[in-house]
C-alpha cells in the first residue's frame, strides 16, 4: 500500500500529467540553429543547437519533491521554420523513394513499412558511477588523440551535451533553495556531476540524464532497461550501512515511477519499459530485492508508465515465478514475462558473445537489444505476409479493391503452380524481395542520421562510441541491427496449410475454385468455407500444422537475419503485433483458411484465437515448436483469460509450462469480458480500466473502437 504521501503524488501528478505546460524545445532547437549557429559546421550546430533547447528549458520544482527535474513532451510550441540541416526524415524519405519509385504502393499495401526510430537502452550507470565530470574526462582525453577529424568532431560534440545536462541541472538547485528544500539542492548540487555516493543520489542521478537524454531523442521506446540491476548495488550498502530502510527505498522508486508517467500521462503508446531480475555474466541469477520492489511498486500505483517488464532467470526462485503470476493476475494487465534462456539462447544463437546476450533489455514494447550496445533501428516497425500470400494467390490483384499491385512480383496465380513446393518457393522468394527493400530503407535512413541526428548524449553512454570515435548512427555502436516485424505468421501458417491440404493434397477444391471463394469473401461457397476451418491448424498440437507455422516463422526470420546493414549489423526478426491488428484488418481479403475478409489477426506467435480449440496446453506445445532460436529480437505471445479461472496458483503452472516448452515471452489480459463490453457502453465509469494491447498496456476508453474490438474478440482461456 502507497504511502500517504505517495497517494497524494499520485493525484498530483495525474493532475500535471493531463495539463502539462507547452515545451518550446523543439522550437529552440531549430531557431538557435538558424540564427545563433548558422554559420557553423553541421555537427557543430546540431550539438549546439540542442545545447542551447536543453538548457532553455524551465527548471521546475513543487513543494515535496524528493527527485528534482520536470520535462514534458506532448504539448510542444509551433516550430515556425524548421532547419534543413536538423531534418531528419524529410531527406531521409525522398531518397528513398529516388531509389524506388514504387515506394507508395509499397507502403500502402504493407508490403514494406516505415522507420520508426528511438526503442533503445543506454548504460545511464555511467554517469551513475563515474559522474558527468568523469565521463567528461574520458572524452576529454579522447579528443587528445582523436583518430581522426569526424572523431575529433563526435568527442566535441558529447562535451558540448555533457556541458549542457550539468547546465540544466544546476538551474534547479537555486529553485530547490527558494523553495525550501535545501536537501534536494545539496543532492543536486552533487549529482549528477560526481559519482553517486547513496540509493537517493543514484536515483537523482538518473532520473536528470534520463530527462535529458529523451529530450534529445524524444521518442517512445527509448527506455532504461536493467534499472534494479544498476541501482541495486548502491541500495545494498545504504541498508548494510542503516541509512535507509526498505519502507524508505519503496516510497522513492514509487516517485521515480509516478514522475516517469507525470510526463507522459495519457500517451501510452510511449513506452519506457524497464526490466527487471535477469541474469549476472557468470550464468547467475540477477534477482535481488529491487527486483520484487519494483513490481510490487507498479501493481499499486495507478500509472501506465514506465512498463515493468520481469526476466525469469534460469530455473527462478519459486517466489519470482509466484510474483510473475500475481503480477499476471492483479497488475492491472500490465504484466510481461520473459524467460532468459530462451532469449539469451537467440542472441548467443546469432552470434552475440554470452558476456553481452545477458545484457539484453527491451527498447519498449518487448524488441529485444543488448543493453547499453545497440543504435535506435532495435525496432522498425512491421509489414504484413499475410497480404503478400493474398498477392501471391491472386496473381498480384488485390482482393479488396480488385486492383493489380504492380509492384508484387508474381507472374501467376494459385492456379498456375502444379504443386505446393513450387508455390511456397516463390512466394518466400518474393517475401525475401521485400523485405530487403524494407531493411535497405532503413539504411538510407540511418545514412540521413548520421549527420542530421547524430544524439551525442546517448551515444556517450553506448558502446563502442568512444573507442572508436563515431556516433551510434555512424558506426559507432557495436550492434547496428535493424529489429522489425513480419506480422500474421500464425495467420500465414494456417494459410498455407490450407492450401496444401485443400487444393494439392485432398482435392477439395481446385485452384481457380479457391481464388473465386476469396474473391466472392465465401459468399456462395459455405461449404467449402467449413471445410477449409476444420483443417488442422497451428496452435492444436497438431504435428504437420505446428511444422508449417515453424517452416513459415524460419523462413521470414533468416530473410531477416541473412541481411546485413550499413555499419555491419544484421536485420532482427521482433515478432509482435502491438496496434497492428486492425490496421492489417482494414487492408485484408478473405483468406484461404477459411476466414473472411477483414478478420483481425493472430498476436506475435500466438496462435490464431479460433484455431485455440485445443485448449491453452496444447496451445502453449504448439508456439514450443516455434524456431525461438531465430528470434534474436523477440516474440511475444499473447494469453488472455476467463478472470474466474486465472488464480496465481493457475497462471504459475501455466508459466512453467510455457518455459518448458522454451517461449520467450508472455503476457495477457485478465479483465472480465463483462466489464470490457460495459467500458465500450459506459466509458465514463470505467476511466480506470487499463489493458493489455499488445506489447503494451493501455486505458481500454482511450483505445479506438478497432483496438477494443479486437481485445475483446480474443480467446480467453479457461477451465
Amino acid at each position: 500500500m502507497p504511502s500517504p504521501r505517495i497517494q497524494a503524488l499520485e493525484k498530483q501528478c495525474a493532475r500535471i500529467g493531463q495539463s502539462q505546460p507547452e515545451s518550446h524545445f523543439m522550437k529552440d532547437y531549430h531557431s538557435s540553429a538558424l540564427t545563433l549557429y548558422k554559420d557553423c559546421p553541421q555537427w557543430e550546430k546540431t550539438a549546439r543547437a540542442m545545447a542551447y533547447a536543453i538548457v532553455n528549458q524551465e527548471a521546475s520544482v513543487l513543494p515535496g519533491d524528493t527527485i528534482g527535474g520536470r520535462v514534458y513532451h506532448l504539448k510542444e510550441a509551433p516550430v515556425e521554420k524548421t532547419d534543413p540541416d536538423l531534418d531528419y526524415l524529410t531527406e531521409a524519405r525522398a531518397a528513398f523513394r529516388k531509389v524506388y519509385p514504387e515506394a507508395d504502393e509499397l507502403f500502402e499495401n504493407q508490403l514494406i513499412g516505415g522507420t520508426a526510430v528511438g526503442h533503445i537502452t543506454w548504460f545511464f550507470d555511467r554517469i551513475l558511477s563515474l559522474g558527468v565530470t568523469g565521463l567528461r574526462a574520458r572524452y576529454e582525453e579522447a579528443l587528445s588523440h582523436a583518430r581522426d577529424e569526424e572523431a575529433g568532431q563526435f568527442y566535441q560534440g558529447v562535451l558540448i551535451l555533457l556541458d549542457a545536462l550539468l547546465e540544466f541541472n544546476d538551474k534547479h538547485i537555486e529553485v530547490c533553495r527558494k523553495a525550501g528544500n535545501d536537501e534536494l539542492a545539496e543532492r543536486m548540487a552533487r549529482v549528477p556531476r560526481y559519482p553517486c555516493r547513496t540509493f537517493r543520489e543514484a536515483v537523482q542521478s538518473f532520473f536528470m540524464q534520463h530527462i535529458v537524454v529523451m529530450k534529445e531523442n524524444p521518442f517512445g521506446g527509448n527506455g532504461p532497461g536493467r534499472l534494479d540491476y544498476y541501482l541495486w548495488p548502491y541500495l545494498e550498502r545504504d541498508l548494510a550501512a542503516g541509512r535507509i530502510t526498505m519502507e524508505e527505498a519503496r516510497e522513492i522508486i514509487d516517485e521515480l515511477f509516478l514522475r516517469i508517467d507525470e510526463r507522459l500521462y495519457g500517451r501510452d503508446t510511449w513506452v519506457e519499459a524497464i526490466v527487471v531480475g535477469g541474469t549476472y555474466p557468470n550464468g547467475c541469477s540477477a534477482v535481488n530485492p529491487l527486483t520484487y520492489m519494483m513490481v510490487e511498486s507498479i501493481m499499486e500505483l495507478d500509472i501506465t508508465h514506465p512498463s515493468v517488464y520481469i526476466r525469469l532467470p534460469e530455473n527462478p526462485p519459486e517466489d519470482l515465478l509466484r510474483l510473475s503470476a500475481r503480477y499476471m493476475t492483479s497488475g492491472r494487465n500490465r504484466a510481461q514475462i520473459l524467460y532468459d534462456p530462451a532469449v539469451i539462447g537467440a542472441l548467443v544463437e546469432r552470434g552475440t558473445p554470452m558476456r553481452d546476450a545477458v545484457e539484453y533489455a527491451c527498447g519498449g514494447c518487448m524488441e529485444v537489444g543488448v543493453q547499453g550496445m545497440t543504435s535506435d533501428y532495435l525496432y522498425i516497425g512491421y509489414h504484413n505476409p499475410l497480404k503478400m500470400l493474398e498477392l501471391m494467390i491472386t496473381g498480384g490483384v488485390c482482393l479488396r479493391t480488385g486492383k493489380k499491385i504492380r509492384s508484387f512480383h508474381a507472374e501467376k496465380s494459385l492456379a498456375g503452380y502444379d504443386n505446393f513446393e513450387d508455390f511456397y518457393r516463390d512466394f518466400i522468394e518474393e517475401a525475401g524481395r521485400l523485405t530487403r527493400i524494407y531493411l535497405h530503407e532503413q539504411d538510407i535512413f540511418s545514412e540521413r542520421a548520421q549527420k542530421a541526428r547524430p544524439s551525442y548524449l546517448i551515444s556517450s553512454m553506448i558502446d563502442d562510441c568512444l573507442e572508436r570515435g563515431r556516433n551510434m548512427h555512424a558506426g559507432g555502436a557495436r550492434y547496428h541491427d535493424y529489429g522489425g516485424t513480419p506480422i500474421a505468421l500464425p495467420n500465414v501458417a494456417d494459410c498455407l496449410y490450407a492450401i496444401r491440404r485443400a487444393v494439392f493434397e485432398d482435392k477439395i477444391c481446385t485452384a481457380d475454385e479457391l481464388i473465386g471463394a476469396l474473391k466472392d469473401d465465401f459468399a456462395d461457397c459455405a461449404r467449402l468455407q467449413k471445410q477449409l476451418r476444420n483443417l488442422p491448424k497451428y496452435g492444436m498440437d497438431h504435428a504437420e500444422a505446428d511444422e508449417m507455422a515453424r517452416r513459415v516463422a524460419a523462413d521470414f526470420a533468416d530473410m531477416y537475419l541473412s541481411y546485413r546493414t550499413r555499419w555491419g549489423g544484421k536485420g532482427k526478426p521482433v515478432i509482435l503485433t502491438f496496434v497492428y491488428a486492425p490496421r492489417a484488418a482494414a487492408i485484408l481479403g478473405a483468406t484461404a483458411d477459411g476466414g473472411n475478409a477483414g478478420r483481425l489477426i493472430s498476436h506475435g506467435v500466438t496462435p490464431q484465437s479460433s484455431s485455440m480449440t485445443e485448449g491453452i496446453t496444447a496451445a502453449i506445445s504448439s508456439t514450443g515448436r516455434m524456431p525461438f532460436e531465430k528470434f534474436a529480437g523477440g516474440a511475444s505471445t499473447m494469453w488472455d483469460f476467463d478472470s474466474s479461472w486465472a488464480t496465481v496458483p493457475v497462471i504459475e503452472a501455466v508459466l512453467k509450462t510455457f518455459i518448458e516448452k522454451g517461449g520467450q515471452i508472455f503476457q495477457g489480459n485478465t479483465t472480465p469480458l463483462e466489464e470490457l463490453l460495459d467500458a465500450q457502453l459506459h466509458p465514463e465509469e470505467h476511466r480506470q480500466l487499463i489493458v493489455r494491447v499488445g506489447g503494451y498496456s493501455a486505458r481500454f476508453v482511450a483505445l479506438t473502437k478497432e483496438l477494443q474490438d479486437d481485445i475483446i474478440g480474443r480467446m480467453r482461456h479457461g477451465a
